[in-house]
């Protein structure tokens, strides 16, 4: 890959791509980072990999007669009979990783209690799962530390936490059933995942263990207390307040507009305040657990991440733990913090990326270390606190969060929320959002640019366009990107570049922190829309600070010049600042877009 380096007037911005690093000066000093970023693509996964997809007509099937998530409901209704419970099993996914309000593990620990068994649990660590999903090192690191909070939590409560490895994805199932079988497990407990792999492998899960209760026949497999062997699997909806795929219009059909599907939101959960209830702890196991289980209790570490999301450096791993501190309490600490300082001015500034007046809440909500239910719990706390006319001083715990019952900040922020939500609701609606196709199936017949230096440009933050050079550089030295930066990001790539959106997608799995399949393949989702970034910057950075963050190019260039300093300064001002020209031009670039989706998408037929 090409380097690019700048000079620049008193802070220095190296921003250069080398294979799995991205190296910037911070703009709050002149020492320079490696930022363990996963810029190139995993083995594996080269770009043609990358861009791999079904076809449209499998995408349909997928939607219909061949939907993972209604076979997997069924198969929830239809099991047989529940037997009599021995040890329990809560089985922890990549989106739970917590104690506090977790809807199967609290289930599983009253089965344990009802038949006198022992509560273990596990979690399954995939390092080729990693790979296959591009999960950032940001994201890898912090699930993994997430989880070990998490298991020496519930060692205080003689619960062991095991980790389950595999090297090969196709071993999942059999590494849970074998933990299964010798540990004498009479239930498996766990919280579905709304992806399509995920749910076609717990319908694999439900076929094992209806193959197994056959093939050893009625009364006659003996656990190790005698007891019959049979498994009950049983699911719980964990991720959301509200089901995905409960809301529907007036016609019947599910919502697929935000719009009423917030209003219905509300107006349930307004009507349902038993919806944010939340449930406490795991009871906890006799100590004498310790003892019967002690290969379960060993002093074995958590697994490392594997090579290829490894930090840069150690420093950079602090520094990025230090942004985003794991776990269950440094999450509660973030939200109370939040509602306590800046959720009053949360619309005001939601779009404004300098205020940085965001919760930063969305990796814990992407781990499950912080459930949304204990969230909105704690939200509604704080709702009606006098701000709104008519209101009452003491008026609180209403669970009304729309704009006329709630402070605006709260009802702006809620609403957010119920965004995360909607894209949950989504993928079961129209599961093939998760097989790298697009919701609208006809963008897959748009011909895209391969512009190489485009792409490179883009991913380095040097594009010669301030907002969206500002945006790149802040992914790569946090991890994280400010929402209203996404969008212009994502708009330009796929719009002004004409490139491929799956390969931005994909960039973003790559180093964000906070990567949600749900949220990133609905953020990505290509459209008509386009954002202009100039006029974009000029709302919502009205004194450039944001780009003078994180442009130190533009540090010294004033007033509005800093917006599009190629067409607002002189020919001599511009080449002083030692800054790109922009790659494409804006007017020019989205004309052909346009052109380009209307041509291509006119006649497809999906």
């Amino acid at each position: 890959m090409s380097y690019t380096s700048r000079s620049v007037a008193g802070l220095l911005l190296l921003c250069v791509r080398r294979r799995q690093t991205t190296i910037c000066a911070f703009p709050s000093s002149n020492t320079v980072h490696t930022v363990a970023t996963s810029t190139t693509t995993p083995k594996g996964h080269e770009d043609g990999d990358v861009l791999r997809h079904p076809s449209t007509k499998r995408a349909k099937e997928v939607d219909g007669a061949d939907n993972p998530y209604q076979a997997l409901l069924s198969h929830m209704e239809q099991q047989n009979p529940d037997p009599k419970a021995r040890n329990v099993l809560h089985w922890f996914r990549s989106k739970d990783l917590r104690a506090e309000d977790n809807r199967a593990l609290h289930s599983a620990a009253q089965k344990a209690g009802e038949g006198g068994g022992t509560l273990l649990t596990c979690f399954l660590y995939s390092p080729p799962d990693l790979t296959w999903h591009g999960t950032s090192p940001a994201r890898a690191d912090f699930m993994l530390e997430s989880l070990r909070l998490l298991r020496e939590q519930l060692r205080g409560l003689h619960i062991p936490l095991v980790v389950l490895t595999v090297e090969e994805r196709g071993e999942k199932v059999e590494r849970v059933v074998e933990f299964v079988k010798r540990h004498d497990v009479s239930h498996v407990y766990a919280n579905i995942e709304y992806e399509v792999d995920e749910l076609r492998r717990d319908l694999d899960v439900f076929d094992r263990f209806e193959a197994e209760g056959k093939s050893n026949g009625k009364g006659k497999g003996k656990g190790e207390n005698g007891e019959g062997n049979e498994v009950r699997f049983e699911l719980h909806h964990d991720q959301t307040v509200v089901e995905p795929g409960i809301l529907v219009t007036g016609s019947g059909g599910p919502h697929k507009v935000f719009t009423p599907y917030h209003r219905a939101w509300l107006s349930t959960i307004s009507h349902d305040p038993s919806l944010l209830d939340t449930v406490g702890l795991p009871r906890a196991n006799d100590e004498s657990t310790r003892e019967k289980f002690k290969d379960l209790f060993n002093d074995e570490a958590i697994p490392p991440a594997p090579e290829a999301k490894h930090f840069a450096s150690a420093e950079d791993r602090e520094r990025i733990r230090g942004l985003w501190p794991p776990g269950h309490a440094a999450g509660i600490d973030r939200l109370r913090n939040f509602l306590e300082h800046k959720v009053a001015a949360y619309a005001r500034d939601r779009s404004t990326p300098a205020a940085d007046g965001s919760s930063r809440l969305s990796p814990y909500f992407a781990s499950g270390a912080l459930s949304v239910r204990e969230a909105l719990s704690m939200a509604r706390e704080y709702n009606g606190s006098g701000d709104k006319k008519g209101k009452e001083k003491d008026d609180k715990k209403s669970a009304d969060f729309s704009s006329s019952g709630a402070d605006p900040g709260l009802a702006s922020w809620v609403r957010e929320v119920v965004f995360r939500e909607f894209y949950r609701h989504m993928m079961v609606v129209i599961p093939h959002n998760s097989m790298n196709l697009p919701q609208n199936l006809k963008f897959d017949f748009v011909h895209w640019e391969d512009d190489a230096a485009g792409w490179e440009k883009w991913c380095a933050g040097t594009l010669g366009v301030p907002f969206v050079d500002a945006g790149m550089r802040q992914l790569a030295a946090e991890a994280y990107m400010h929402n209203r930066l996404r969008m212009n990001t994502a708009s330009y790539l796929r719009t002004n570049l004409l490139l491929d959106y799956r390969r931005g997608e994909r960039w973003f799995a790559e180093h964000l922190v906070d990567w949600d399949l749900c949220n990133n393949t609905q953020g990505w989702e290509p459209s008509y829309t386009v954002f202009n970034p100039v006029s974009q910057a000029e709302k919502c950075d009205p004194h450039g600070d944001y780009i003078r963050r994180w442009v130190p190019e533009l540090k010294g260039v004033k007033g509005k010049a800093v917006f599009d300093p190629y067409h607002r300064l002189s020919k001599e001002e511009f080449e002083k600042l030692g800054y790109p020209k922009p790659h494409v031009d804006y007017k020019e670039s989205k004309e052909r877009c346009i052109q380009r989706y209307k041509q291509d998408m006119a006649d497809a037929d999906p």
